[in-house]
């Protein structure tokens, strides 16, 4: 039952979520040269794909709070692949991603295509990394960091880095600029490890994913928006961050 599961699910999921970029894709012949960074269209398919997962799947999804209206990004505590499905399901967002993810089977081709920001984790790239931050947020877009730096198993919330909120302090972009804590509370089957949809160290995609889609029972996840922050109320990136990760970190236990 546990195949019959992953071949029903697995061939739903798949079949929506490439056929509609493959819509998406399409869309963007349009879109692109009639609006260039900006994305009018085809967030709203983005969205539709990743509500669709969580009713495929059969695990619950519920948020509190709001998506914030301002200007601005995004940051949240990182558990697993599914965080893109998450994070996009109730808001129009673009991730910002390690250069790494471009290259991955399956998911890089998703990332790329719905506008993901790929950062590289050298030195001599940090001014031209800057440098694409200020343009998409200027651009409007609400960039998605994940200041842990990586995943986790889901029941904790590792120490905030500072050094990717920098890009909000630069050249008066803190006057116009807001910041939105997320905290992704997720909760494993009834029975199963509370870990069961973190996804960390070295583990496979592969088995995790078919891990997943073979569960007899799913657990749920709950997205929670806390109020959003005036980049200027902040006098420099540390405070910011250490406010945001306080704010993550309020919605678990302990």
């Amino acid at each position: 039952m546990g195949w019959l599961r992953v071949a029903v699910r697995g061939l739903v999921l798949g079949g929506l979520t490439y056929g509609c970029l493959l819509l998406l894709l399409l869309l963007r012949l349009v879109e692109r040269p009639l609006f260039g960074l900006n994305r009018p269209l085809t967030p709203w398919i983005t969205q539709f794909v990743c509500r669709s997962a969580f009713f495929i799947l059969g695990m619950r999804f519920t948020t509190r709070g709001t998506p914030m209206a301002e200007r601005g990004a995004v940051v949240a505590n990182h558990v697993s692949w599914l965080d893109i499905f998450t994070l996009n399901a109730p808001q129009r967002i673009y991730f910002v991603s390690k250069s790494e993810v471009a290259g991955w089977p399956a998911i890089g081709w998703l990332a790329r295509a719905t506008g993901t920001v790929f950062i590289q984790r050298k030195g001599s790239e940090a001014l031209a990394q800057k440098n694409l931050f200020e343009a998409r947020l200027r651009a409007g877009h609400k960039l998605l960091f994940f200041p842990e730096g990586t995943s986790t198993d889901g029941l904790r919330v590792l120490p905030f880095k500072s050094t990717l909120f920098a890009a909000f302090f630069a050249d008066g972009l803190d006057r116009i600029l807001s910041v939105q804590p997320v905290s992704l509370v997720y909760r494993g089957p009834q029975g199963e490890d509370p870990r069961f949809y973190g996804w960390w160290g070295d583990m496979g995609f592969a088995p995790h994913l078919l891990k997943v889609l073979a569960a007899r029972r799913q657990g749920s996840v709950e997205v929670v928006f806390h109020p959003p922050v005036r980049v200027a109320d902040f006098p420099d990136r540390k405070a910011l961050a250490a406010h945001c990760e306080a704010a993550v970190r309020s919605a678990f236990p302990g």
